[in-house]
């Protein structure tokens, strides 16, 4: 006996899956970039207001954010996400 217990489903669903990930997949890249610009607005008026080019306390919260939302792995997707806005350190 298999692992999985699931009832096999037609191909039809398994199409009507697909595309919905695709969907969700453009969803997610638009508001990856959108994220993207609006930190990087941010850091542009931060720093043209003497501000510094990072605020940690900030960082540390998205992290946390991240981390209890989706567990350790959302540590590591809050870094991606916070390296798109700000760039590499």
């Amino acid at each position: 006996m298999s692992a999985t217990t699931a009832e096999p489903t037609s191909t039809d669903e398994l199409s009507q899956l697909r595309g919905r990930i695709d969907e969700l997949d453009a969803e997610i890249i638009r508001l990856w970039r959108e994220r993207a610009q609006t930190s990087k607005r941010i850091g542009e008026i931060r720093m043209a207001n003497g501000g510094t080019r990072l605020v940690l306390d900030r960082e540390r919260a998205i992290l946390d954010k991240y981390r209890d939302a989706l567990g350790e792995d959302g540590t590591q997707i809050a870094m991606l996400v916070l390296r798109s806005g700000r760039g590499p350190l």
